[in-house]
Protein backbone atom coordinates (compact mmCIF):
# COMPACT_ATOMS: atom_id res chain seq x y z
CA UNK A 1 0.00 0.00 0.00
CA UNK A 2 0.96 3.60 -1.00
CA UNK A 3 1.71 5.96 1.63
CA UNK A 4 2.66 9.32 1.20
CA UNK A 5 5.83 9.91 1.55
CA UNK A 6 7.59 12.83 4.23
CA UNK A 7 9.72 15.29 3.04
CA UNK A 8 12.90 14.58 5.23
CA UNK A 9 15.41 12.57 3.17
CA UNK A 10 18.43 14.40 4.11
CA UNK A 11 17.91 16.56 1.07
CA UNK A 12 16.90 20.26 0.70
CA UNK A 13 13.45 20.75 -1.18
CA UNK A 14 11.21 23.24 -2.01
CA UNK A 15 8.08 24.37 0.90
CA UNK A 16 5.01 22.80 -0.03
CA UNK A 17 3.27 25.67 -1.03
CA UNK A 18 6.28 26.68 -3.99
CA UNK A 19 6.08 23.20 -4.53
CA UNK A 20 2.69 22.85 -5.41
CA UNK A 21 3.05 26.03 -7.77
CA UNK A 22 5.81 25.03 -9.31
CA UNK A 23 4.26 21.44 -10.19
CA UNK A 24 1.08 23.00 -11.69
CA UNK A 25 3.06 25.45 -13.90
CA UNK A 26 5.74 22.65 -15.05
CA UNK A 27 2.04 20.64 -15.86
CA UNK A 28 0.36 23.35 -17.49
CA UNK A 29 3.72 23.70 -19.39
CA UNK A 30 3.35 20.71 -20.90
CA UNK A 31 0.14 21.80 -22.77
CA UNK A 32 1.22 24.94 -23.52
CA UNK A 33 3.25 23.02 -26.06
CA UNK A 34 0.53 20.82 -27.11
CA UNK A 35 -1.91 23.93 -27.87
CA UNK A 36 0.79 25.73 -29.58
CA UNK A 37 0.69 23.31 -32.58
CA UNK A 38 -3.26 24.21 -32.95
CA UNK A 39 -2.34 27.03 -35.12
CA UNK A 40 1.03 26.33 -36.35
CA UNK A 41 -0.20 23.15 -37.99
CA UNK A 42 -2.17 25.47 -40.24
CA UNK A 43 1.05 27.87 -40.93
CA UNK A 44 3.37 24.14 -41.41
CA UNK A 45 0.60 23.53 -44.04
CA UNK A 46 0.55 26.89 -46.47
CA UNK A 47 4.33 26.66 -45.51
CA UNK A 48 5.29 22.83 -46.98
CA UNK A 49 2.00 22.47 -49.13
CA UNK A 50 0.80 18.93 -47.74
CA UNK A 51 -2.42 17.10 -47.83
CA UNK A 52 -5.22 17.86 -45.37
CA UNK A 53 -5.42 14.85 -44.28
CA UNK A 54 -2.35 14.70 -43.09
CA UNK A 55 -2.98 18.05 -41.04
CA UNK A 56 -5.38 15.95 -38.84
CA UNK A 57 -2.54 12.98 -38.19
CA UNK A 58 -0.28 15.42 -37.46
CA UNK A 59 -2.03 16.82 -34.87
CA UNK A 60 -3.77 13.08 -33.86
CA UNK A 61 -1.03 11.21 -33.77
CA UNK A 62 0.17 12.74 -30.69
CA UNK A 63 -2.83 10.75 -29.00
CA UNK A 64 -1.14 7.05 -30.15
CA UNK A 65 2.11 8.23 -27.95
CA UNK A 66 0.00 9.35 -25.19
CA UNK A 67 -2.07 6.09 -25.17
CA UNK A 68 1.52 4.36 -25.25
CA UNK A 69 2.12 6.02 -22.51
CA UNK A 70 -0.20 6.33 -20.06
CA UNK A 71 -1.44 2.74 -20.71
CA UNK A 72 1.95 1.37 -19.63
CA UNK A 73 3.78 4.13 -17.41
CA UNK A 74 0.21 5.58 -15.82
CA UNK A 75 0.86 3.57 -12.50
CA UNK A 76 4.46 3.67 -12.80
CA UNK A 77 4.56 6.38 -10.03
CA UNK A 78 3.00 4.68 -7.90
CA UNK A 79 5.64 2.47 -7.70
CA UNK A 80 8.80 4.31 -8.06
CA UNK A 81 7.93 7.10 -6.95
CA UNK A 82 5.95 10.62 -8.47
CA UNK A 83 9.69 12.48 -9.18
CA UNK A 84 11.23 10.08 -11.15
CA UNK A 85 8.59 9.67 -13.51
CA UNK A 86 7.87 13.26 -14.16
CA UNK A 87 11.32 14.00 -14.28
CA UNK A 88 11.82 11.75 -17.27
CA UNK A 89 8.55 13.12 -18.74
CA UNK A 90 9.98 16.46 -18.76
CA UNK A 91 13.30 15.46 -20.30
CA UNK A 92 10.59 13.69 -23.47
CA UNK A 93 8.94 16.88 -23.53
CA UNK A 94 12.22 18.82 -24.06
CA UNK A 95 13.00 16.62 -26.94
CA UNK A 96 9.95 17.34 -28.38
CA UNK A 97 10.23 21.03 -28.50
CA UNK A 98 14.02 20.46 -30.09
CA UNK A 99 12.25 18.49 -32.75
CA UNK A 100 9.53 20.78 -33.41
CA UNK A 101 12.48 23.68 -33.09
CA UNK A 102 14.51 22.32 -36.22
CA UNK A 103 11.33 20.62 -38.08
CA UNK A 104 12.25 21.06 -41.81
CA UNK A 105 8.92 19.47 -43.00
CA UNK A 106 5.31 17.68 -42.13
CA UNK A 107 7.34 14.31 -40.85
CA UNK A 108 9.36 15.62 -38.58
CA UNK A 109 5.96 17.21 -36.95
CA UNK A 110 4.12 14.02 -36.88
CA UNK A 111 7.54 12.28 -35.22
CA UNK A 112 7.44 15.41 -32.25
CA UNK A 113 3.57 14.92 -31.85
CA UNK A 114 4.73 11.28 -31.09
CA UNK A 115 7.58 12.07 -28.60
CA UNK A 116 4.93 15.13 -26.94
CA UNK A 117 2.72 12.12 -26.92
CA UNK A 118 4.72 10.13 -24.67
CA UNK A 119 5.94 13.18 -22.29
CA UNK A 120 2.35 14.03 -21.76
CA UNK A 121 1.09 10.63 -21.16
CA UNK A 122 3.78 9.76 -18.83
CA UNK A 123 3.54 12.77 -17.12
CA UNK A 124 0.03 13.46 -16.45
CA UNK A 125 -0.99 10.85 -14.30
CA UNK A 126 1.74 11.35 -11.84
CA UNK A 127 1.57 15.65 -12.02
CA UNK A 128 -2.28 14.65 -11.05
CA UNK A 129 -1.86 12.72 -8.17
CA UNK A 130 1.01 14.76 -7.35
CA UNK A 131 -0.59 18.22 -7.22
CA UNK A 132 -3.44 16.24 -4.77
CA UNK A 133 -0.85 14.78 -2.44
CA UNK A 134 1.40 18.72 -2.40
CA UNK A 135 -1.84 20.28 -1.30
CA UNK A 136 -2.84 20.64 1.93
CA UNK A 137 -4.54 18.51 4.32
CA UNK A 138 -7.57 20.54 4.06
CA UNK A 139 -7.45 21.74 0.30
CA UNK A 140 -7.10 18.45 -1.27
CA UNK A 141 -9.38 19.45 -3.70
CA UNK A 142 -7.44 22.61 -5.03
CA UNK A 143 -4.94 19.31 -6.46
CA UNK A 144 -7.33 18.01 -8.68
CA UNK A 145 -8.77 21.10 -9.92
CA UNK A 146 -5.42 22.88 -10.65
CA UNK A 147 -4.66 19.60 -12.61
CA UNK A 148 -8.03 19.80 -15.06
CA UNK A 149 -7.34 23.71 -15.25
CA UNK A 150 -3.37 23.23 -16.09
CA UNK A 151 -4.39 20.92 -18.64
CA UNK A 152 -6.79 22.85 -20.47
CA UNK A 153 -5.71 26.43 -19.97
CA UNK A 154 -2.31 25.14 -21.22
CA UNK A 155 -4.05 23.77 -24.21
CA UNK A 156 -6.09 27.32 -24.77
CA UNK A 157 -3.09 29.46 -23.91
CA UNK A 158 -0.71 28.27 -25.87
CA UNK A 159 -2.78 28.18 -28.87
CA UNK A 160 -3.64 31.68 -28.71
CA UNK A 161 0.07 32.88 -27.48
CA UNK A 162 1.20 30.94 -30.78
CA UNK A 163 -1.68 32.57 -33.02
CA UNK A 164 -0.57 35.99 -32.03
CA UNK A 165 3.06 34.88 -32.76
CA UNK A 166 2.05 34.28 -36.12
CA UNK A 167 0.19 37.08 -36.41
CA UNK A 168 2.82 39.13 -35.67
CA UNK A 169 6.44 37.52 -36.36
CA UNK A 170 8.08 35.69 -39.57
CA UNK A 171 9.61 33.48 -37.02
CA UNK A 172 7.10 32.45 -34.44
CA UNK A 173 7.54 28.88 -35.08
CA UNK A 174 11.73 29.39 -33.20
CA UNK A 175 10.22 31.94 -30.72
CA UNK A 176 7.54 29.36 -29.70
CA UNK A 177 9.81 26.34 -29.07
CA UNK A 178 12.54 28.43 -27.61
CA UNK A 179 10.63 30.00 -24.80
CA UNK A 180 9.11 25.92 -24.62
CA UNK A 181 12.14 24.59 -24.22
CA UNK A 182 13.31 27.20 -21.58
CA UNK A 183 9.66 26.61 -20.02
CA UNK A 184 10.77 22.93 -19.94
CA UNK A 185 14.19 23.38 -18.28
CA UNK A 186 12.94 25.08 -15.42
CA UNK A 187 9.52 22.99 -14.50
CA UNK A 188 12.36 20.31 -14.64
CA UNK A 189 14.13 22.12 -12.04
CA UNK A 190 11.27 22.68 -9.98
CA UNK A 191 10.75 18.94 -9.58
CA UNK A 192 14.20 17.83 -8.75
CA UNK A 193 13.92 19.96 -5.49
CA UNK A 194 10.43 19.16 -4.63
CA UNK A 195 9.66 16.42 -1.80
CA UNK A 196 8.46 13.27 -3.21
CA UNK A 197 4.69 12.47 -2.31
CA UNK A 198 4.95 8.84 -1.65
CA UNK A 199 6.45 5.84 -0.43
CA UNK A 200 7.73 3.48 -2.93
CA UNK A 201 6.36 0.06 -3.15
CA UNK A 202 7.61 -3.19 -5.14
CA UNK A 203 5.80 -3.70 -8.54
CA UNK A 204 6.98 -1.31 -10.99
CA UNK A 205 7.63 -3.68 -13.94
CA UNK A 206 4.01 -5.59 -13.50
CA UNK A 207 2.59 -1.89 -13.92
CA UNK A 208 4.07 -1.37 -16.71
CA UNK A 209 1.61 -4.25 -18.31
CA UNK A 210 -0.95 -2.20 -20.39
CA UNK A 211 -3.84 -2.19 -18.63
CA UNK A 212 -6.77 0.16 -17.65
CA UNK A 213 -7.50 -0.44 -13.72
CA UNK A 214 -10.21 1.06 -12.61
CA UNK A 215 -10.99 -0.30 -8.92
CA UNK A 216 -14.63 -1.95 -8.55
CA UNK A 217 -15.55 0.84 -6.04
CA UNK A 218 -15.05 3.46 -9.03
CA UNK A 219 -16.84 1.69 -12.27
CA UNK A 220 -20.30 2.12 -11.91
CA UNK A 221 -18.98 6.09 -11.94
CA UNK A 222 -16.65 5.73 -14.52
CA UNK A 223 -19.13 4.15 -17.08
CA UNK A 224 -21.71 6.65 -16.45
CA UNK A 225 -18.86 9.74 -16.90
CA UNK A 226 -17.23 8.07 -19.89
CA UNK A 227 -19.48 8.63 -22.68
CA UNK A 228 -19.95 12.67 -21.91
CA UNK A 229 -15.74 12.53 -21.20
CA UNK A 230 -15.39 10.58 -25.02
CA UNK A 231 -17.82 13.73 -26.36
CA UNK A 232 -16.15 16.58 -24.96
CA UNK A 233 -12.60 15.16 -25.50
CA UNK A 234 -14.06 14.57 -29.09
CA UNK A 235 -15.07 18.41 -29.21
CA UNK A 236 -11.76 19.26 -27.85
CA UNK A 237 -10.12 17.30 -31.18
CA UNK A 238 -12.38 19.48 -33.14
CA UNK A 239 -11.23 22.83 -31.45
CA UNK A 240 -7.61 21.91 -31.66
CA UNK A 241 -7.74 19.60 -35.44
CA UNK A 242 -10.17 21.31 -37.33
CA UNK A 243 -11.46 24.59 -36.18
CA UNK A 244 -7.88 26.42 -37.15
CA UNK A 245 -8.09 25.17 -40.48
CA UNK A 246 -12.20 25.69 -41.00
CA UNK A 247 -10.96 29.22 -40.41
CA UNK A 248 -9.37 29.50 -43.75
CA UNK A 249 -11.08 26.93 -45.86
CA UNK A 250 -14.85 26.90 -44.58
CA UNK A 251 -15.11 30.49 -43.80
CA UNK A 252 -12.40 31.82 -46.31
CA UNK A 253 -10.20 33.78 -43.53
CA UNK A 254 -6.72 34.07 -43.64
CA UNK A 255 -5.63 35.18 -39.99
CA UNK A 256 -3.16 33.23 -37.54
CA UNK A 257 -4.88 34.88 -34.92
CA UNK A 258 -8.04 34.15 -35.41
CA UNK A 259 -6.48 30.44 -35.87
CA UNK A 260 -5.59 30.83 -32.21
CA UNK A 261 -8.99 31.97 -31.28
CA UNK A 262 -10.78 29.18 -32.63
CA UNK A 263 -8.06 26.94 -30.90
CA UNK A 264 -7.76 28.75 -27.89
CA UNK A 265 -12.16 29.50 -26.79
CA UNK A 266 -13.02 26.26 -25.85
CA UNK A 267 -9.69 25.42 -23.60
CA UNK A 268 -10.25 28.89 -21.71
CA UNK A 269 -13.80 28.40 -20.86
CA UNK A 270 -13.63 25.10 -19.85
CA UNK A 271 -10.50 26.37 -17.56
CA UNK A 272 -12.56 28.94 -16.53
CA UNK A 273 -15.34 26.95 -15.76
CA UNK A 274 -13.32 24.38 -13.81
CA UNK A 275 -12.16 26.82 -11.20
CA UNK A 276 -15.78 28.56 -10.73
CA UNK A 277 -17.42 25.24 -10.78
CA UNK A 278 -14.98 23.95 -7.70
CA UNK A 279 -17.60 24.41 -5.04
CA UNK A 280 -20.45 23.41 -7.21
CA UNK A 281 -21.91 19.62 -6.13
CA UNK A 282 -20.22 17.19 -8.38
CA UNK A 283 -23.33 15.29 -9.60
CA UNK A 284 -25.16 18.82 -10.43
CA UNK A 285 -21.66 19.97 -11.86
CA UNK A 286 -22.12 17.00 -14.25
CA UNK A 287 -25.86 17.27 -15.49
CA UNK A 288 -24.82 21.14 -16.78
CA UNK A 289 -21.49 20.07 -18.89
CA UNK A 290 -23.35 17.28 -20.41
CA UNK A 291 -26.47 19.84 -21.04
CA UNK A 292 -23.65 22.39 -22.26
CA UNK A 293 -22.25 19.62 -24.11
CA UNK A 294 -25.19 19.12 -26.18
CA UNK A 295 -26.25 22.94 -27.19
CA UNK A 296 -22.02 23.86 -28.03
CA UNK A 297 -21.91 20.86 -30.45
CA UNK A 298 -25.21 22.20 -31.81
CA UNK A 299 -24.14 25.38 -32.18
CA UNK A 300 -20.56 24.38 -33.92
CA UNK A 301 -22.69 23.08 -36.82
CA UNK A 302 -25.28 25.85 -36.75
CA UNK A 303 -22.31 28.29 -37.46
CA UNK A 304 -21.39 25.61 -39.93
CA UNK A 305 -24.31 25.90 -41.83
CA UNK A 306 -24.79 29.30 -41.29
CA UNK A 307 -21.01 30.20 -42.60
CA UNK A 308 -20.68 32.24 -39.47
CA UNK A 309 -17.26 31.96 -37.50
CA UNK A 310 -19.13 34.03 -34.72
CA UNK A 311 -21.89 31.47 -34.23
CA UNK A 312 -19.43 28.15 -34.62
CA UNK A 313 -17.07 30.25 -31.96
CA UNK A 314 -20.13 30.44 -28.91
CA UNK A 315 -20.52 26.74 -29.76
CA UNK A 316 -17.11 26.03 -29.14
CA UNK A 317 -16.74 28.50 -25.86
CA UNK A 318 -20.20 26.86 -24.93
CA UNK A 319 -19.05 23.59 -25.59
CA UNK A 320 -16.29 24.57 -23.31
CA UNK A 321 -18.20 24.92 -20.31
CA UNK A 322 -19.06 21.04 -20.89
CA UNK A 323 -15.74 20.64 -21.02
CA UNK A 324 -15.09 22.72 -18.04
CA UNK A 325 -18.00 21.24 -15.83
CA UNK A 326 -18.36 17.56 -16.93
CA UNK A 327 -14.65 16.49 -16.93
CA UNK A 328 -13.82 18.49 -13.39
CA UNK A 329 -16.70 16.68 -12.31
CA UNK A 330 -15.69 13.24 -13.65
CA UNK A 331 -12.41 13.51 -11.68
CA UNK A 332 -14.72 14.49 -8.77
CA UNK A 333 -16.48 11.82 -8.79
CA UNK A 334 -14.20 9.11 -9.77
CA UNK A 335 -10.53 9.83 -7.90
CA UNK A 336 -11.84 9.99 -4.54
CA UNK A 337 -13.13 5.73 -4.81
CA UNK A 338 -10.02 4.80 -5.37
CA UNK A 339 -7.19 3.92 -2.64
CA UNK A 340 -3.71 5.95 -2.43
CA UNK A 341 -2.35 3.18 -4.66
CA UNK A 342 -4.63 3.33 -6.90
CA UNK A 343 -4.53 7.09 -8.08
CA UNK A 344 -2.74 6.84 -11.00
CA UNK A 345 -3.98 4.22 -12.40
CA UNK A 346 -7.80 5.40 -12.18
CA UNK A 347 -6.08 8.91 -13.43
CA UNK A 348 -4.64 6.34 -16.49
CA UNK A 349 -8.21 5.22 -16.87
CA UNK A 350 -9.50 8.38 -17.52
CA UNK A 351 -7.19 9.54 -19.77
CA UNK A 352 -6.88 6.48 -21.74
CA UNK A 353 -10.63 7.41 -22.90
CA UNK A 354 -10.18 10.94 -23.19
CA UNK A 355 -7.48 10.15 -26.04
CA UNK A 356 -8.79 7.52 -27.38
CA UNK A 357 -11.71 10.15 -28.35
CA UNK A 358 -9.38 12.81 -28.71
CA UNK A 359 -7.32 11.12 -31.60
CA UNK A 360 -9.31 8.60 -33.42
CA UNK A 361 -12.37 10.42 -34.52
CA UNK A 362 -10.60 13.38 -36.02
CA UNK A 363 -8.55 11.04 -38.39
CA UNK A 364 -11.34 8.96 -39.33
CA UNK A 365 -12.75 12.36 -40.08
CA UNK A 366 -9.81 13.45 -41.95
CA UNK A 367 -10.56 10.65 -43.90
CA UNK A 368 -14.14 11.14 -44.99
CA UNK A 369 -13.56 14.64 -45.55
CA UNK A 370 -12.01 14.05 -48.99
CA UNK A 371 -15.26 12.30 -50.49
CA UNK A 372 -17.72 13.70 -48.12
CA UNK A 373 -16.95 17.38 -48.02
CA UNK A 374 -15.31 19.10 -45.25
CA UNK A 375 -18.80 20.41 -43.67
CA UNK A 376 -20.67 17.05 -44.17
CA UNK A 377 -17.44 15.40 -42.19
CA UNK A 378 -17.88 17.99 -39.07
CA UNK A 379 -21.47 17.45 -38.75
CA UNK A 380 -21.31 14.09 -38.56
CA UNK A 381 -18.55 14.08 -36.33
CA UNK A 382 -20.14 16.77 -34.07
CA UNK A 383 -24.00 14.35 -34.09
CA UNK A 384 -21.65 11.88 -32.35
CA UNK A 385 -20.74 13.60 -29.52
CA UNK A 386 -24.42 14.66 -29.11
CA UNK A 387 -25.43 11.15 -28.91
CA UNK A 388 -22.45 10.19 -26.61
CA UNK A 389 -23.82 13.02 -24.37
CA UNK A 390 -27.10 11.58 -24.32
CA UNK A 391 -26.07 8.81 -23.05
CA UNK A 392 -24.31 9.60 -20.23
CA UNK A 393 -27.41 12.21 -19.25
CA UNK A 394 -29.19 8.76 -19.32
CA UNK A 395 -26.82 6.79 -16.70
CA UNK A 396 -26.32 10.15 -14.43
CA UNK A 397 -30.80 9.78 -14.38
CA UNK A 398 -30.43 6.50 -13.17
CA UNK A 399 -27.83 7.21 -10.29
CA UNK A 400 -29.20 9.90 -9.35
CA UNK A 401 -32.52 7.78 -8.71
CA UNK A 402 -30.94 4.99 -6.90
CA UNK A 403 -29.37 7.75 -4.82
Amino acid sequence: MITEAPATSGRRTLPAGLALTGAALAFTSLYLAAGALTPLLVLYKQQWEFAPSLLTLAFAVYAIGFLAAVLTLGSLSDHVGRRPVLIGSLVIQLASNVLFLVAADIRWVIAGRIVQGVASGAATAAFTAALVELAPQNKKRLGTILGSVGLTGGLGVGSLLAGLAIQLTPTANSIIFTVLIILTILGAAVVVLSPETITPTPGALRSMVPRVAIPPAARKEFAAAAPVVAAVWMLAGLSGGLAPSMVRSVFHLDSGLLNGLAGFIAPAVSAVIGLSFARVDPRRAMTIGIYASIVGAIGIIGGVFAGSLTIMIIGQAIAGVGFGASFTAALRLIFPLAAAHQRAGIVGGIYAVSYVAFGVPIVIEGQIAGPLGEVPAVVYYTALTVLLAFTSLIAQTHIKRRA
